[in-house]
């Protein structure tokens, strides 16, 4: 039964030696002195060293047993990859950060070990790729009329789709396991064509082993794996070259055009999909994907494209180009708004005093804003050429307006204890009934009055303010990124 032994295995989880400190722990029998002081501040440098190396390699848990040279370059790694905590405020967290994420950072010697424990394992996942292929490209036809065979069955009767994974795992893996335990005896042993599965099993059960790092099919995965990596990254490209220009807006007609077909199609659907004859549906969408793989097939269809559709194509895309320029239009203007400022003056020398600019402030600053409530002075800039248009927009005109209905914006905000000019610079200020009124700083802590207007006998506060407006509008984004100014 020596033929049937499988192969030895080395253990590669067991950490290798790398270095061995040890500190010395049997007694000296000299007294205590220098000498034993220096070897007891040798002895903590070991062990400081000791944890050093341990955390040299990443925040991994697992003891691989790495080089010291793997572990000095991980910590120079650990130096050059920038941090997951630096982020931009204005962007939205990455949920692959290691903040959100609790496992092992990123180590060399982690890597390779994984990858190499990676590339011993994954030989079945190739066998199982060239398997599919082989069966799809029509290598034997049986084979593949049989793929086409479960494919009706399972589209003419979808409660069979329970059955294949447990008809797989009968016939892929406990009838191949079965027969591993009882082979069948050789050709030239036996003139019988029987073959009996009485009597005790004449083989050891198989088990899925790794690969061996040194042997044909651990290279093998790695040639597999190679040209797997190559294919996914062909396969991204032409998918992103294909699917992302018609759909990220860089060609907004075209994109909108897309929009609408997919809107149409997704109500439509919404209404009809139950009078839709699914099973003929899945089982036409089967036949025709596994017939494509016909090398005969395909000769065929790329012989015809060539011949009827290829002299068409530009037909059809000038048809549709001539549709999409006539039917979408997106040369509306760019959005605008107007915003406002409220120009904040602020008396000096009493009843009597002469108004001062103060700031441009965003809000009014009215006797009963929470600004003043609380006590807090206004915010804003001193200078009229500081105030910048909100973020995204740019301004539409060349300057700013005063706003001659005053009264309608303090209506609109509901603002009380003012007074309001009707004509002339339209200034509206504070109302201060007596001279104990006239210190409006101390509204708000501890101190409540009601204002009421008083006509002509009214006096002046301390602070007064008018509106300007100003229109802007959105600013216009290229293809390229760059934001175009609008003349």
């Amino acid at each position: 039964m020596d033929e049937y032994t499988a192969d030895a295995l080395v253990n590669r989880e067991e950490p290798i030696p790398i270095i061995a400190v040890s500190g010395s722990d049997s007694t000296s029998s000299d007294p205590k002195g220098k000498r034993e002081r220096l070897k007891e501040s040798f002895s903590g440098s070991k062990d400081k060293l000791k944890e050093r190396l341990h955390d040299a390699a990443g925040s991994g848990s697992k003891d691989y047993g790495y080089s010291l040279q793997d572990r000095l370059f991980s910590k120079l790694l650990q130096q050059v990859i920038p941090e997951d905590e630096v982020e931009e405020l204005d962007l939205p967290p990455d949920v692959r950060s290691s903040k959100y994420i609790n496992r092992p950072s990123f180590s060399l010697p982690l890597m390779t070990n994984n990858f190499r424990r990676f590339n011993a394992r994954i030989g079945v996942v190739f066998v199982f790729q060239n398997r599919l292929e082989r069966l799809l490209t029509w290598r034997t036809p049986t084979h593949t009329l049989s793929l086409l065979a479960v494919c009706t069955f399972v589209s003419l009767d979808p409660y069979l789709l329970s059955v294949i994974p447990v008809a797989a795992a009968l016939l892929f893996v406990m009838v191949p396991s079965y027969l591993a335990r009882h082979p069948p005896p050789p050709v030239s042993a036996t003139h019988t064509t029987s073959y009996s599965m009485n009597g005790p099993p004449l083989a050891p059960p198989r088990t899925i082993k790794p690969a061996g790092e040194m042997s044909k099919d651990f290279f093998r995965n790695m040639r597999d794996l190679q040209n797997c990596m190559d294919d996914f990254s062909t396969i991204h490209d032409v998918v992103l070259r294909t699917v992302t220009p018609p759909t990220n807006f860089s060609n907004e007609p075209l994109s909108s055009t897309i929009f609408l077909f997919l809107f149409i199609a997704t109500c439509l659907l919404f209404i009809t999909s139950h009078l839709l004859p699914w099973r003929l549906v899945c089982l036409l969408m089967c036949w025709t994907a596994i017939a494509l793989g016909h090398p005969s097939i395909q000769q065929l269809l790329l012989s015809n494209h060539k011949e009827h559709l290829a002299p068409h194509e530009r037909t059809a895309q000038s048809w549709l180009d001539a549709w999409i320029s006539h039917d979408i239009v997106l040369d509306a203007p760019p959005e605008t708004r107007e915003v406002e400022i409220f120009e904040l003056q602020r008396r000096k020398g009493g009843q009597n005093g002469e108004w001062e600019s103060w700031m441009f402030s965003p809000g009014p600053y009215d006797p009963l804003s929470p600004q003043r409530i609380s006590g807090d002075r206004p915010k804003g800039t001193r200078f009229f050429e500081d105030v910048a248009p909100p973020r995204g927009w740019e301004w539409g005109d060349k300057k700013w307006v005063l706003d001659l209905a005053s009264r309608e914006w303090v209506d609109e905000r509901m603002v009380q204890g003012v007074e309001v000019e009707i004509e002339g610079e339209r200034w509206v200020g504070d109302l201060a009934g007596d001279e104990e009124a006239y210190e409006m700083k101390l509204i708000g802590k501890g101190k409540s009055k009601d204002w009421k207007e008083e006509g002509g006998n009214s006096k002046m506060g301390e602070w007064r303010r008018r509106r300007w407006v100003r229109m802007v509008r959105r600013k216009v984004v290229s293809d390229t990124g760059n934001i175009e100014s609008q003349s």
